[in-house]
């Protein structure tokens, strides 16, 4: 409870910050007004560091959806990147089962993912679905999230320091969903979780470790649309991803 006080506390702060320096207008959604009215859920969660914007880590939690809920909060009135937050939208936080098996990484948001706020929304989107589903999920049965929450301009790759400003959203959400396996779509993904400058093209279909977490880079999709050939290399990892689940293949793909 006491963790969950100090989340809304600063939320709360960094709204006064905002109004202060001159902000007048926020854009939060209906459906995280009505998270952040839940009760919190009771949960012993030990200390995850002074880069997280929750402040802590999560132990295994029933159901973080209000946790989630309060980082998102705090996501949509961030401003520590003064031109993403200038020209976006929407910031992109996430969307997905708060308790996902998998956990899929990419850069940022595009054009039709600032409109709506979505993740993957767009022709990338329809690629990861598809996926996704030949893998035996639903969308919504895996999280879906970014490295940076607001699009650059002209879908450019993201600044170091942009993704060091955001990145602390990125690890609460994994400290918080705890997925069994992450799968890094892309290098600045890759880069942004791992910290290293090894091209995707080495680095994909072997597997890492991120926080005790397997985590498996591959294509990003929007490289799979420009390169169709590449689709084949994608589905090996995946079928690698669901060996590491302990899951067939589905017959039916």
């Amino acid at each position: 409870m006491n963790d969950f006080i100090q989340i809304i506390d600063g939320t709360i702060q960094v709204l006064e910050d905002l109004k202060r320096s001159g902000v007048t207008h926020v854009d939060v959604s209906s459906k995280t007004v009505e998270e952040l009215g839940k009760p919190p859920v009771a949960a012993a969660i030990p200390s995850a560091g002074p880069n997280s914007p929750l402040g802590t880590a999560a132990a295994t939690i029933a159901d973080p959806t209000a946790e989630l809920a309060a980082i998102e909060a705090r996501a949509k009135v961030c401003v520590k990147c003064n031109e993403l937050s200038r020209c976006r939208t929407n910031v992109v936080f996430g969307t997905g089962n708060p308790r996902a098996e998998i956990m899929f990484v990419g850069e940022g948001p595009g054009h039709d993912e600032d409109i709506q706020g979505l993740p993957f929304v767009g022709r990338s989107g329809e690629l990861l679905t598809k996926i996704i589903a030949a893998m035996g999920f639903r969308r919504e049965e895996v999280y879906i999230a970014n490295v940076v929450k607001c699009r650059p301009p002209e879908n450019r790759k993201p600044q170091p320091d942009e993704i060091a400003n955001c990145l602390p959203y990125l690890l609460s959400q994994i400290e918080l969903i705890q997925p069994k396996v992450l799968v890094a779509l892309g290098a600045t993904a890759v880069q942004g979780l791992l910290d290293v400058q090894l091209g995707i093209t080495k680095m994909r279909g072997h597997w890492y470790t991120f926080r005790d977490i397997p985590i498996m880079p591959t294509f990003h999709p929007a490289y799979l649309l420009r390169n169709p050939l590449a689709k084949k290399e994608v589905w090996e990892d995946m079928k690698a991803v669901l060996e590491k689940l302990g899951r067939e293949v589905p017959k039916s793909r």
